[in-house]
This record gives C-alpha cells, structure tokens and sequence, in this order.
C-alpha cells in the first residue's frame, strides 16, 4: 500500500508540475503563475484533501529528494563549457560575485534592524541568498532560526526568478553573463534554474555566482557571528 501511495505522489507532483510549467508558457511567463508557486499550492490543496501531513509527502517522493544530488552535480556541465570564458574574466566575475554576497543580505539586515526585530530574525535574514541546505546550517550556527530561513530562501529565489528577467529589460542588461551572475548571487538554486532558461552562458555564470556566494557566506558568517 505504501509503494503504491508513493508511486501515486510522484506521479502526481510530476504531473502537476509540468502541467505548471505549460501554463507558465502559456500565460507568457505571467509571475504569478510562476511553476513554483502554482504546483506548491496546489499540491498543498491535495496533501489538505488527501489528509497527507508534510513528514508523510516527503517520505513518498524522497526519490525526487534524492535526484537534487545528481542535478546539483549536472550544474557543473555548462560551468566546463563556459570554462575558457570565465577563466579569461578571472577577477572580474568574482568581485561582483562577493559584492552581492555582501549587499544583499546586508541591505535585508538593514531592513529589519530599522523594525526592532528580534536578534534571531536579523540573523536569519543574513542567509536568505544562499542555497537552502547551507542556509539551514548557517542559520543554526549564528543563533537563526533554521525552518523559517528555509522559508526565506524559497521566496528568495522565486522573487528573483520572477522578476528578474523584468528588471534585466527595465535596466537594459542584455549581456547573459551578467544576468547569470545577478540570478546566481542573488536568487540562489532558483535563479539558476531560471538561468537555464536563458542561455548555457547565463547558467554557467549563475552556478559559479551560487556556489561562490554560498560558500563565502556560510564561511563567514558563523565566523563573525558565532
């Protein structure tokens, strides 16, 4: 009964989410229906009517859970094809990279700080731009609060999906490097994926922006902060 109830949820979230991906083409990219906040909404409808809990879905799709490894890994392969250009701009793409990692949590610190937040929400801000396993992490070590950086991060990274392709025409930066960079070291996992979409030029700068930010971040942090 197990294996048939988990089969039924991956099958389900499979569906529901290329289901999401089709109305988000065909809506031109509309932000709300964004894939990610369509299919998590109306999975969370079907976990309510099915009277699933969270502890429960996750045990039935842990194959997906599983298959973020591999896909983590396959981020590499448009790094190695864009490799001889980014070896050629050398410091030019880490410096933007550390000066995003910087201002952007900086500036969301600021924010709650000016709202007399609690310490533990100033310190959960700080890693809202990095990947959600290492924001976890980094959050627990600098006395954050691990389940609500989670949070943060998911609308992190959707926020800069959606809007940054809008913001890239606004300002007029049409050069894919760029925006890989801004979505990597800004919007995280998401951004990347959403980066994928643009060009193999933009991701690749994307994965090293994420990798780069998210290890500087949780490296420094917990040593300033711990």
């Amino acid at each position: 009964m197990w294996i048939v109830e988990s089969a039924a949820w991956l099958v389900f979230t499979t569906l529901v989410y290329l289901a999401c991906v089709r109305l988000y083409q065909f809506s031109r990219q509309f932000p709300l229906f964004h894939p990610l906040i369509v299919c998590t909404l109306l999975i969370i409808a079907a976990m309510y009517v099915m009277q699933t809990s969270i502890a429960q879905y996750q045990q039935h799709t842990y194959l997906l859970t599983f298959l973020l490894g591999p896909a983590t890994v396959a981020l590499a392969v448009p790094l190695y094809h864009q490799s001889r250009i980014l070896l050629a701009m050398n410091w030019r793409v880490v410096l933007p990279i550390v000066i995003a990692g910087i201002v952007a949590p900086c500036l969301s610190w600021i924010s709650v700080y000016w709202l007399n937040a609690p310490l533990d929400l100033q310190m959960t801000v700080l890693v809202k731009s990095i990947t959600t396993p290492l924001a976890m992490d980094t959050a627990a070590l600098i006395s954050g609060i691990p389940a609500l950086a989670a949070v943060m991060v998911i609308s992190t990274g959707i926020v800069g999906a959606v809007c940054g392709p809008s913001l890239f025409k606004i300002l007029k930066v049409h050069n894919h490097a760029a925006q890989g960079t801004a979505l990597g070291a800004v919007a995280h996992a998401i951004g990347t994926a959403k980066a994928f979409s643009i060009s193999e030029q933009c991701a690749a700068f994307a994965t090293l922006a994420l990798c780069l930010n998210g290890i500087m971040t949780a490296i420094l942090l917990p040593l300033l902060f711990a």
